[in-house]
Parts: C-alpha cells; structure tokens; sequence
C-alpha cells in the first residue's frame, strides 16, 4: 500500500482490491496509536501490480464494513477521528478515471427552472435578438422554451420535468435567436453535470454562455434552478437497512438480532440486485461468520427460506395491469393531438405499450405482468410519453400505484391523474399472492406435501362455506412436455414455451430452445373463482425480433378434469375450431367448494379484459374479399336483369314488367314494402325445402380458407400489412351489414326471420 494504515475496511471490485480509511500514526510507522482517521481509497490492479489513489472519502473513517454493490463501493459505520461512533453515516467511494464507470442507481427526475437570461449576444440588425433555449441530453432533445421576441435580458419562468436513466451525460444547454423563414442563429451554449448535483435539494445554477468557435467572446449567462430527484434510490435504501441492523457490532447482538439482520440484509440484496455480483454474497456470508449463524436453528431457517424461494420460482407474487384506455391526456404535437404510449417500472422490470397514433383517449387493452420479490409489495412508476419521430419523445405525465394498499385476490379499477401533466389513464391491477398463483417445479407440488394437501382440503371443506366466498377453490396445473409440435423457424425447429391462463390469471413456462419434443415439468396453482372457468393453455413459438408465433392451444372446462390423471391433449387452433399439430401432456387438479362455486354461478362471469390484438392475415382477407364479391355481384346481376328489359332482350318479359311497372305506379301503397319482403322470405323458404338453395357452396370455400389460415407462410404475414389491415376492416364491416340483412332474408337464422314475417 501507498500508506501504511491499520483498522481500515477492503472489497473486491471488478477483479481489483480497494482498501478504505484505517489509522495510521503521524510518522507513518507502525504499531501506532490510532491518531489519524484515514480519507484515502486505495486501489490494487493485479494485472499490473500497482497502487494507486482513488478519489477519497468525505471524512476519515475507520473499522468501517465496506462492501460493493453494482459497480460501487459503499463504506458503512465505523469511528472518526474522534472515536465516535458513526453508525447512521454511509459513505460512497469514488473511483480514479481509469476504473469502470460506476453504475447509477435508477431513473432520475430532473425538475428545472429556466429563471432568464443576462446580457445575451446581438443577432439580429436592430442590436436585438429573439432567444428561446433547448434542452438535450446526448444527442436528443428533451426541452425547448417559448420565444422572448426582441430582448437581450430575458425573462422565460419555465419549468421542465426530464426523467434521465442516468447521471454519465450532461444536460447541455444551447441559446438560438429565431429568425423567421431563416436558420435560427447560435447564440452560445452551455453544459451541467448532473453528476455534481446534490439530491433532493434546490440549487441554483449560473452558467456563462460559450461559443466554442470563439471563446473569448462574452455571450451572456443563462439562471437556472435545478433540483435532482433520485426514483429508485438503491443507497437509501442501504442506509436504511444498516440503521436497522447494524447498529452494534455482531458481537453485541442477540441470537435472534443476527438471525433477523441476515434475513435483512438477504431480503435487502435479493431484492435490489436482480443478479447480484459475487462480492456482494461474498460480503453476506464474510459478515456473518457468527457462532449464532452455526447452530441448528439458524440452519433450519435458512433452509425454509431456501424453500420457499424455490417453490414460488423466486418470487412471491404476480402483479396484473391491464392498461385500458387514457383520458384527456395532454396535446403535445401541433396539430393539437399526440402519439402516447406508457412505461411501466417495478425494480429491474420494464414494459413499454403500444403507440396509439393522433390520439388524446386512446385505447390501448395491454396486459403486463410484473413479478414481486417480496411479500408487503411495491412502488410501480408509470410514465406516459409523446413519440416523436427523429428527436427525443415528450413527456405527458406520471403517476403512480402502491401496491402496498391494495387488497390481493382482487382486481381493482384505477383511475390515475398524471401528475405533471394532464389527463388520466384507467388501469385494471390484480395482486397475486404466491399461495393461489404460482410457479414451481415437480419437485415442489402442493398436493405431494401430505401436510399441505390437508390443509387445502380443509380450506374448501364444507364446514367453511361462508368463509371468503370469492375463494371457491384451488386449481393445480402440471405442464409437463409436449410432442411433435409445428416447425415455426427456417431451421426447422421451435423455442416453445407455454402459457396458462385461468379468467385474467396468466402464467408462462420457460422457453425451451430448438426442440420440438420441449419438457417443461412446471406446476402451476391458481385460485378458482367460478368453477365454470375454462382453463386455457397455450402453445408459442418465442422469437426475439417479433411477437411470439402461435403453435397450439387447449381448453378445458374446470368441471370436465378429473384428478391426478396425466393425459395428452391434442393441440387446436385459435378458434379451437380443428387440430394443429402437436400434443401436450397435462396433469390436472380441482379442489373445490361445491356450495361456494353454486352461489358463484349466480354471479355473471368475470369479464376477461385482455384483448388480443389484431394481426394480418391474407387468408382472412381474402375471405372477406369473397364475401364482398358476393354482396357486390348480386347488385350487379340486378342491374343487368332491369338493363336487359330496357333493352328488350326477351320481349315477353320486356312487356311483363312494363305492365308490372305501371300497376305498382297506379296502385302503389306503403303496405306493398313489407309485402315484397314477405314474398321474397317466403321464396327463399320454398327454395330451401326443395334442396334447391346452393349458397353453402360459398360457406364451404370460406371454412378451407379459415381451416389453411394456421398453417399460413410466416415470412409473408407481415408484408404490406398497414394497407391491407385497412382494406380488410372496411371490407369486413360493409359484408357484415350486408349479410345481416341477407340472412334474414333467406332464412339462415329461422327465428327472426319468423319474427319479421310476424311484424
């Protein structure tokens, strides 16, 4: 080492060793009193056998716990200089510019005011200037002020909300003089490192305008006012933690304390680093070298805890939103509309919906399903943004859902007013707690455990009727593997993987990668909520670079499953409607209230909110094409039959409907309406009994095409499919009008065309 310290704290990071703070005397010798509290960070490379200083502390420490997490140092605890204790400090430990960049810990909200400007440069003929600043961070722009028409000094007032993922860019800051009709002039600009920023605390900011042309040139100041906001605070969330339970040494803690501190700092770590690095479990298990850690009850829980993480696939419940629609939201392009789309954020975990075009009340029908690690819940952050082509997408608004105060085994109707903004988004959000919904391996069923099979037995037995009556009964699910599925990549193969829905509950299997005979072996619980469900399970092919390609789908009816039978399931299609290939192998299980389930039937069905969203199919085109050809020719053959008795091709009947046109004149009355439709009912009818009615022909093609619609080429399923989706809504409307009215006519739907005849 560069000084020779003793008491000082170490940690392994990136494959280098830092040593922090320690005692050292004031000759630099040793043994030594511990006179001096240590500053210095030292860094060791084993590659080149050097150390060197590193950026130093904020105040000496030593006897600290230090210990790395995401790319950083993190030094708790400890003596100053003084010898007192400092149990609530933490301190983050800085690296020279030759190390790894440290990683920030989330999204950041950055609140500016743009104050006004001072003595900003002349461009325009009268000694004047007409400036507005942009805001950017990297190459996009993220703000850009109203226009001060004709002044030098400036006052904007703005304010700006900029949601940055990290700290590493700066916020640059350029000055333009608007010219009408003309490229805008430079006016100077500016840069801010957001890195030097103190959290949560307003600063004021006086930046001098520079032109990097010409750098001596005085081109005014721009003030602003700056506050940075930390959104997912990962080292708060470390102090909060080392206040709890560190705040004596191991040696003064009780049995139970350092059982407890370990599961705290477990849970801590599990939950804040979705792959926590080794030196982080490697300080876990160096910290806690205790004799309390060695005896059997320490054991026993770590066990159980082990336990329980396995059983419920790592985490401990499952949130469901359904984005449904926004309302009112903000116009943020010119045209007075915007292009909105939402983020959602749980910790680590990110979904991004849709983009509805020129829009402020879109309606999206999304479904997104987060995984929470832990039991109390959380913070999800949504934000809704503008996209805007070729620059940086605006920001409408954000709000939030704690899922702390909402009630599990139900779903809840949100409706959020966007903070920031205006508008608000409705959302349907269902908490799933581990016991109903969850994912295990074979090895860890519920119903093998002899333990847990009573104890769901006595949950659905008859004594416990009006006991949660939403809770009707307890669904079991193994997905075990499944044979000869359909080829859905050049290469011949598959990336399989399953999905098992109950009402608006959904679980997903892993992808098993290349293979056409895929073994899952998960099990899936579920809640019943009406025993009248349909189990639905489903068959996809994973692709990286587009939607998942549909393989196979089953559907079976909770009250037709007969327990602990494994049985092959021949897979259909979407409209289950015929076989696909392939089959998968099922092992099913029901326990349920027989009271409870038939009061539950007195109840109408749980509406299923998910939406599946509409995809192109040629096949689906074409058959409306034929249905339009059909409407279509039936006016033109109508036209040709009048045409032809204009242009008296058969006399006879020339002459017939001269005299049937001049007594329907002579005698017309509005009763003879419904009269003709009544004939050509009765017509149709007569034509159907004698067999003679050939309009089946045409059902007939349209079932082989919706037949031959699975087994479509993929490769051309999205060629030109913003047109032709168009071309097939409009088709598919207007036949659908039109042969409404045709079946009436013709007696494909018997009873209303009764009905017709009767009024």
């Amino acid at each position: 080492m560069l000084v020779a310290r003793f008491g000082h704290g170490s940690a392994e990071l990136k494959h280098c060793l830092y040593v922090v703070g320690g005692h050292t005397a004031a000759t630099g010798c040793l043994p030594a009193s511990p006179s001096v509290s240590l500053k210095q960070v030292e860094h060791y490379d084993p590659t080149t056998n050097k150390w060197t200083m590193v950026a130093p502390l904020r105040e000496g420490v030593s006897n600290a716990a230090v210990v790395s997490a995401k790319l950083k140092l993190f030094a708790f605890g400890g003596t100053s200089v003084s010898h007192d204790k400092l149990p609530k400090k933490i301190h983050t430990v800085g690296t020279s510019n030759a190390d790894v960049p440290l990683a920030d810990p989330g999204m950041y909200q950055l609140d500016i005011t743009l104050k006004r400007g001072q003595s900003l440069a002349a461009r325009d003929r009268g000694g004047t200037s007409d400036p507005y600043v942009k805001f950017k961070i990297g190459r996009k722009e993220v703000f850009r002020s109203k226009i001060i028409h004709k002044n030098l000094n400036p006052v904007w007032e703005e304010k700006a909300c900029i949601l940055v993922d990290h700290l590493r860019e700066p916020l640059y800051i350029k000055v333009f003089d608007y010219d009408f009709g003309l490229q805008d002039d430079f006016m100077g600009s500016a840069f801010l490192d957001l890195t030097q920023l103190e959290l949560n605390r307003p600063t004021d900011v006086t930046l001098t305008l520079k032109d990097p042309h010409y750098p001596d040139h005085d081109l005014g100041i721009i003030l602003l006012s700056v506050i940075l906001t930390p959104k997912e605070g990962e080292p708060r969330d470390v102090t909060m933690l080392m206040r709890k339970s560190w705040k004596r040494s191991s040696k003064e803690l009780s049995e139970n304390e350092v059982v407890g501190s370990y599961f705290s700092v477990k849970s801590f770590f599990w939950r804040t680093c979705a792959r926590p690095a080794l030196p982080v479990l490697g300080f876990c298990r160096a910290a806690l070298q205790s004799p309390y850690c060695q005896n059997s009850q320490f054991q026993s829980q770590s066990l159980r805890l082990s336990d329980q993480h396995r059983k419920s696939h790592l985490w401990r419940g499952i949130v469901s939103i359904t984005l449904i629609e926004g309302r009112d939201l903000k116009a943020m392009d010119s045209n007075g509309l915007s292009d909105p789309y939402v983020k959602f954020r749980l910790g680590h975990q990110k979904y991004k919906s849709k983009i509805m075009p020129k829009t402020l009340n879109p309606q999206w029908r999304e479904q997104f399903d987060f995984h929470l690690f832990e039991e109390r819940g959380g913070i999800i952050d949504i934000t809704t943004w503008d996209k805007d082509a070729g620059k940086r997408d605006d920001f409408i608004g954000r709000c939030q859902v704690d899922l702390s105060a909402l009630s599990r085994e139900q779903t809840h109707k949100l409706e959020l007013q966007l903070e920031e903004g205006a508008g608000h988004l409705v959302l349907l959000v269902t908490l799933t707690a581990s016991a109903t919904v969850s994912v295990s391996d074979l090895s860890a069923t519920s119903l093998e455990d002899r333990k847990e099979r009573e104890e769901i037995l006595k949950r659905y037995s008859p004594l416990r009727i009006f006991h949660n009556l939403k809770d009707v009964g307890f669904l079991q699910v193994k997905v075990i593997r499944a044979e000869g599925l359909m080829a859905a990549d050049v290469t011949g193969k598959s990336d399989p993987f399953c999905v098992v829905e109950l009402n608006n509950d959904r679980l997903l299997t892993h992808t098993v990668y290349k293979n056409l005979n895929p073994e899952w072996n998960k099990v899936f619980t579920f809640n019943i909520k009406d025993i009248h469900s349909v189990l639905e399970v489903t068959v996809y092919d994973e692709d990286r670079d587009r939607s998942a390609d549909f393989l196979g789908k089953v559907a079976i009816p909770l009250l037709s499953i007969q327990n602990g039978e494994q049985k092959a399931y021949v897979l259909k299609n979407k409209q289950l409607t015929g076989p696909t290939k392939g089959v998968i192998y099922l092992e099913i299980d029901v326990i349920f209230n027989a009271v409870k389930a038939s009061l539950r039937t007195l109840i109408p069905k749980e509406q299923k909110y998910i939406e599946e969203e509409n995809r192109l199919s040629k096949q689906l085109l074409l058959r409306n094409f034929i249905r339009m050809k059909r409407c279509v020719m039936v006016l033109v053959n109508a036209a040709y039959y009048v045409n032809s008795c204009f242009d008296w091709d058969s006399p006879p009947r020339s002459l017939a409907a001269f005299v049937l046109f001049l007594f329907v004149v002579w005698n017309f009355e509005l009763y003879m309406i419904p009269l003709v439709l009544l004939l050509l009912l009765t017509w149709n009818y007569f034509l159907i009994i004698s067999g003679k009615d050939n309009r089946q022909r045409d059902t007939v093609v349209e079932d082989m095409l919706e037949d031959e619609e699975e087994g479509d080429d993929k490769d051309d399923k999205q060629r030109s499919e913003t047109c032709a989706y168009v071309a097939k809504i409009g088709a598919q409307d207007i036949c659908s009008k039109k042969e409404e009215l045709l079946e009436q006519l013709n007696y494909q739907n018997v009873e209303l065309s009764q009905l017709h005849v009767a009024q």
